[in-house]
């Protein structure tokens, strides 16, 4: 009764990639630098000013 550890030898790699980018994301939106809303970025706290 072995494990197969083929899907997670693959699956690894993605969640990494996917793990960091919602990090970076997240980081940016806290920042409010994502400018993904228009202008005035996407604050999620309304904190005004740069």
């Amino acid at each position: 009764m072995d494990i197969d550890l083929r899907p997670l030898i693959v699956l690894s790699p993605i969640v990494l990639v996917v793990a960091w980018a919602a990090y970076n994301i997240i980081k940016a939106a806290i920042k409010g630098e994502a400018k993904l809303f228009g202008e005035k970025g996407n604050n999620p706290f309304g904190k005004g000013g740069s």
